[in-house]
């Protein structure tokens, strides 16, 4: 197990924590802990804010906050829904989990997103939507999956759990589809300890989202249909306040912290640091690198466990792939209708590093001689 003088990926950023005490003191000087009070109203209008969209829709979770959006989009079990299959694997569970099924596509190895083109392919006549995914905080070929959406009549959702702050020809992250979906994990740049928001520009979709996560009440106070309990709580939006105050700071530390991994790892055999979109605003918020096993001599797989000898605690982000997993790796019929081999080549290159302010350069500069003692140790056992 990690320690608090470990290395890890997605070590929370709890922000000033002086202002997260006087807004949990406030919740409980009013006793309103629940049931949309006034911190998560606010939480919603700042992510609108950032997201640059008319609504935002607090959750307990982006999982649920994905089975909510899926719902009021008239999305219903036994349709079909595309996804990546390089995802975290959240974002197929929450289809599967209420009946729908995710038929997983390929994705461009150089964005890590869901491949228009192979989307394209697998569209049949029980798919109802495209659900994609902005990987790494790298927004998807949006414009691509809107035309595909608009011609085939589906559905277009976005998992956008990677991506607050960041833009898509120049517009923020949040605007595009029916719905996108922010997660707010304690593991996000900003975070709510627990929380995920639904975003849209969609007046009747957005009355649709907040009953379904509000065990189906409508704004007039009557059951309009079944429902879920999915709200955010005063306490993870007091959380996710207090990050948000601190989104430049974090963001600025991210940044420094990705140049400087780049310059580190600068001409190490094998090791690229992925990039952000060209020109576009990006949070920054995962350092990824890629080891490729020809040119390193060494695999993904011994530099992570090499790493774990200094303490540095990398993550597989991702591996092993949707696909992969139970249930869907046992009924490739359902889910996989054809091979998958960009995502299975990316996911088994990728390594995820400590980044963020608590990670400091003298620490980047660490974990950059780990993997070049671990490549370099590689090269002295090939000429030997």
């Amino acid at each position: 197990m990690a320690s608090w003088d470990s290395l890890v990926v997605g070590r929370p950023n709890v922000g000033e924590r002086e202002r997260l005490l006087r807004r949990l003191e406030g919740v409980l000087d009013r006793l309103w802990l629940t049931n949309n009070g006034p911190l998560v109203r606010e939480f919603e209008e700042r992510i609108a804010r950032v997201a640059g969209t008319r609504h935002a829709v607090a959750t307990c979770n982006a999982t649920t906050g994905i089975q909510i959006a899926a719902r009021a989009a008239g999305i219903r079990p036994g349709d079909e829904v595309i996804v990546p299959s390089f995802t975290w694997v959240a974002t197929a569970h929450a289809l599967e989990w209420i009946g729908i099924v995710p038929v997983f596509c390929d994705v461009d190895e150089a964005t890590a997103n869901a491949d228009p083109e192979h989307v394209a392919r697998l569209i049949g006549p029980r798919t109802r939507g495209i659900l994609a995914v902005h990987v790494f905080g790298r927004p998807c070929e949006v414009d691509a999956l809107t035309r595909l959406a608009d011609e085939h009549g589906l559905v277009l959702l976005f998992d956008a759990a990677h991506a607050l702050g960041c833009t898509y020809r120049g517009k923020p992250v949040g605007g595009f589809g029916t719905a996108e979906i922010f997660s707010f994990h304690a593991t996000k740049f900003v975070n709510s300890v627990e929380g995920g928001v639904i975003v849209t520009d969609d007046d009747a979709y957005a009355a649709r989202v907040r009953a379904l996560r509000n065990q189906g009440i409508d704004p007039a106070g009557r059951i309009a249909g079944p429902g879920t309990v999915a709200r955010m709580n005063e306490f993870c939006a007091a959380m996710g306040l207090t990050s948000l105050d601190a989104i430049d700071t974090i963001v600025a530390a991210n940044r420094r912290n990705h140049e400087l991994y780049e310059e580190h790892l600068a001409g190490v055999p094998g090791v690229t640091v992925r990039g952000q979109a060209p020109g576009e605003r990006a949070n920054h918020q995962y350092l990824v690198i890629e080891v490729e096993q020809a040119r390193a001599g060494i695999s993904r797989e011994t530099v992570l466990e090499d790493l774990l000898r200094y303490d540095v605690h990398a993550r597989r982000y991702f591996s092993p792939i949707c696909h992969q997993v139970e249930p869907y790796r046992s009924a490739p019929e359902r889910h996989v209708p054809l091979p998958l081999p960009r995502a299975e080549a990316l996911a088994s290159r990728v390594l995820s590093l400590p980044t963020g302010p608590t990670v400091e350069p003298d620490d980047v500069a660490a974990v950059c001689r780990a993997i070049r003692d671990s490549i370099s140790r590689a090269g002295r056992r090939l000429v030997a």
